[in-house]
């Protein structure tokens, strides 16, 4: 697919619609992306004539849902780079770390540490906070730089032999930073350490290769990249995922029971218990074709534009504080400010008058809001479907709003 932006906004239903007598201007997808036509139609297909539970069954249309259920999983596994052994289908990014901080404190002990950065959204906090609790583990914070990057030597700083994960997001959801994992992950492994890292804002904006990452575990949605709502994907590394304890039980994770002793699946059917969201793992793998029908390239050059021309556009606006790096190749399409000391949720208000959606608040991310002694944000995050033009039309929203509101 050429990238003819026009072509690529006519597979975006929504887009057709009016907000308060305005073209919506949609720029939430950090929040979560808009649906293309072609993955709505999958979801339609699957559920008017496909809809049936996966293995096991013995007729045809539980084998037609099974073989497209295990499609997916190919589809993902090559997105990423794995193997379908170390694809594993979850709810989304939260319930993929909820699972590893589970399935990982089983071999922990008291004292054992935990790193976390201080830019981490909620998702990949609250787990791991639950888990030091009740284990009495220890939590370490990795302090970031004003601009959200992460250092080898404050690493360092706080590694030792007691350390066994750290936890780390691919790109900030707040400061639409890109953390350079690979350098992170090499000086975390000469430790022992596991790596954790948080992909729901990197994956479909770019290319994720986990096998040259190196990451451990690496955990993203589908429902930020053009797939449905609760489907997600866990990547391990195989010899990481059979060491682990199964996060629940039940249904087909099982390989035997009796009332005597309970043995478990293989990998990866041993951490997917009860009937998956086959809907939901066939539409991702839409979303997947979608993507790559596109092609890397192409989305990083638009998205390239629009961060350019925001930054550019954004801090032109008198008054307006603009949070996280200011290089292009330091950032995805995810912006956070603060208009002249006027609250975030008035701004948000003036602007859906306008047509345009933007999120306001802490972003799950209030220890990083803490540090910069704000309460909360506007934030402003493209896609492959918005244009310059509606970024014009957001500067155009905000003077509008400060004029009104100051």
């Amino acid at each position: 697919m050429n990238f003819n932006i026009e072509h690529i906004r006519s597979e975006f239903p929504a887009l057709t619609q009016k907000v308060n007598e305005q073209p919506l201007v949609y720029l939430d997808s950090a929040a979560t992306s808009l649906k293309p036509r072609v993955v709505i139609d999958r979801l339609t297909q699957f559920y008017s004539y496909e809809a049936a539970n996966v293995h096991r069954g013995a007729h045809y249309l539980s084998d037609l849902s099974t073989e497209f259920f295990e499609q997916a999983r190919h589809k993902v596994a090559d997105f990423i780079n794995a193997s379908t052994e170390e694809v594993v289908f979850v709810r989304g990014t939260t319930e993929g770390i909820n699972l590893l901080a589970y399935s990982l404190s089983e071999s922990l002990q008291e004292g054992d540490e935990i790193i976390l950065s201080d830019i981490e959204h909620h998702a990949n906090i609250v787990p791991w906070q639950q888990i030091a609790h009740q284990k009495k583990l220890v939590l370490k914070i990795l302090e970031t730089t004003q601009e959200g990057d992460v250092t080898e030597e404050q690493l360092k700083s706080l590694m030792n032999s007691r350390t066994k994960i750290l936890a780390l997001t691919h790109a900030s959801n707040h400061l639409g930073n890109i953390i350079d994992l690979q350098k992170i992950i090499t000086l975390a492994h000469t430790q022992n350490v596991l790596v954790v890292v948080d992909g729901a804002q990197a994956v479909g904006k770019i290319k994720v290769d986990v096998k040259a990452l190196d990451a451990d575990f690496y955990v993203f949605s589908g429902h930020k990249m053009f797939a449905p709502f609760g489907i997600g994907v866990l990547y391990g590394k195989k010899a990481h995922l059979e060491k682990l304890p199964p996060y629940q039980t039940g249904g087909s994770m099982i390989s035997s029971v009796s009332f005597d002793k309970t043995t478990f699946n293989v990998t990866p059917f041993r951490f997917e218990a009860g009937t998956p969201d086959v809907g939901g793992a066939i539409a991702l793998g839409t979303a997947i074709d979608f993507i790559q029908k596109i092609g890397f390239e192409a989305i990083e050059k638009h998205e390239t534009q629009l961060v350019e021309k925001a930054l550019t556009e954004l801090q032109s606006v008198p008054g307006l504080v603009l949070y996280g790096p200011k290089q292009i190749t330091k950032k995805i399409p995810v912006f956070a400010f603060n208009l002249n000391h006027l609250h975030p949720s008035d701004v948000g208000f003036i602007l859906n008058q306008q047509g345009i959606a933007v999120r306001t608040g802490h972003h799950c991310t209030q220890p990083i809001l803490k540090k910069m002694n704000i309460t909360g944000s506007i934030r402003a995050s493209f896609s492959i479907y918005n244009t310059e033009k509606e970024i014009e039309k957001l500067i155009s929203g905000l003077i509008k709003a400060k004029d009104l509101l100051t």
